[in-house]
């Protein structure tokens, strides 16, 4: 693969670092990344990725744009009410790099879909919202053996993990089961501090560019939690738990489950 002299100076800052050079930008346009949500995260996710040059991205969600959303959602502008969120996206990240394809994929990721939705992705970023999404995610990337970068966010706090299917943890290793109903609110009940999703979004990119280019340490044994209040980053290790019902010596799950009727069980 030949770089055209607009790419050549489009990723010179790039390919001036001895840990990327030509080889690495052609491993990053090569690259298939799927992003779970056009959201507080999804958005400085896609952002970083698409200006990076990676080759094709996607995108899934099933809402649209509001007005609560634009104090985070950096992907998005008045112009963008009332219209899907991947629709939005895809406009903007590909006027950053025409380079990239971006796959607008509008609908809820659910048991029957999302295998199908996944298989052509080399890494998958996870910036959803909500336990049910989350523990579907991970369950299907265990499944898949799909690198998973997986982050969460409200108000002043986020972490960031990344998830390599039987190496290291997985989201069930960290948490089996979601939370009782009422024990975690959501960013729409208890907030969320407008910058914290560019950093954690950001967090989430560089996983994924180290993981592409096979370069340096990433979060394959360790949660990541950062504090905007007090200014503070905490590495907490997380080892890989035998008995997960997932990813563990002698699985239960070895199929995908009707997570939302699970937690709304739960719920009640």
């Amino acid at each position: 693969m030949e770089f055209t002299e607009e790419q050549l100076q489009r990723y010179s800052r790039h390919i001036i670092l001895p840990e990327v050079g030509g080889k690495g930008q052609r491993k990053l346009l090569s690259a298939k990344v799927l992003i779970v949500g056009a959201g507080g995260l999804g958005c400085p996710v896609g952002f970083y990725l698409t200006a990076a040059g990676v080759g094709t991205i996607g995108i899934v969600d099933n809402d649209t744009v509001e007005l609560s959303n634009l104090q985070r959602q950096i992907a998005h502008s008045v112009k963008s009410l009332g219209r899907p969120k991947v629709e939005s996206a895809k406009e903007t990240f590909s006027a950053l790099n025409p380079d990239v394809t971006i796959n607008a994929i509008k609908g809820k990721l659910t048991r029957d879909n999302i295998l199908d939705i996944m298989k052509d992705y080399d890494i998958v970023v996870d910036g959803s919202d909500n336990f049910p999404t989350r523990y579907l995610v991970n369950d299907a990337c265990v499944m898949l053996k799909k690198t998973l970068v997986s982050g969460a966010i409200l108000k002043f706090e986020g972490q960031v993990t990344t998830i390599v299917p039987h190496e290291g943890h997985c989201y069930r290793c960290l948490f089996e089961e979601p939370p009782p109903a009422g024990l975690v609110p959501s960013c729409q009940e208890a907030g969320v501090l407008g910058v914290l999703p560019g950093v954690i979004g950001s967090l989430e990119a560089a996983e994924v560019l180290k993981l592409i280019l096979g370069k340096g340490d990433v979060l394959k044994s360790e949660l990541l939690i950062y504090n905007g209040l007090q200014t503070t980053f905490r590495k907490v290790k997380v080892p890989k738990n035998p008995a997960c019902p997932v990813c563990g010596e002698n699985p239960t799950i070895t199929e995908l489950l009707d997570y939302e009727a699970g937690y709304c069980s739960i719920r009640r």
